[in-house]
């Protein structure tokens, strides 16, 4: 097994821990590095986290960053998506590769419009009827990680 991450999941400013935890535990499952940029709506410390039940994020490769600029000079030689439901690109049709970064908006605002702008080639959107106003963001990242490992399963 290789030290580098299978993909990276960036989860921006995320507000509900639960959410988090259950992404983490995709991000464990799958080989992925988990990413939180800050502001979080949570406090991650022992206490905190042995509360949300997530009793195997000791095992978990992740990092918190105090803003979004800081992580993307660190993370130049991945190639990332953003996910939204405003983007028009269907995430079926991206064509991932290992160490891609997926980056998610928090669960009430999603991602700031300045970085879906900035980024509107690369970014992608899961197909959902519109009676439903979005997806729980660890369905989401599950959603969208597990894509990722079938396609690049695939080029293997």
């Amino acid at each position: 097994m290789t030290n580098e991450p299978a993909f990276h999941v960036v989860l921006h400013q995320p507000q509900i821990p639960q959410n988090t935890g259950n992404i983490g535990r995709t991000c464990l499952a799958t080989g992925s590095k988990l990413w939180l940029v800050r502001p979080l709506g949570f406090r991650v410390d022992q206490s905190s986290l042995r509360r949300a039940g997530l009793d195997y994020w000791d095992q978990l490769d992740w990092e918190a960053v105090d803003c979004w600029d800081r992580l993307a000079e660190q993370m130049t030689e991945h190639r990332v998506w953003f996910l939204s439901k405003r983007a028009e690109r269907l995430y079926t049709t991206a064509p991932f590769e290992a160490g891609d970064m997926f980056v998610f908006g928090s669960e009430t605002q999603g991602l700031p419009d300045s970085i879906l702008q900035r980024f509107a080639q690369q970014s992608l959107r899961i197909p959902i009827r519109p009676e439903v106003r979005s997806l729980n963001l660890a369905c989401a990242v599950a959603v969208v990680v597990y894509e990722a490992v079938r396609v690049v399963g695939a080029q293997q």
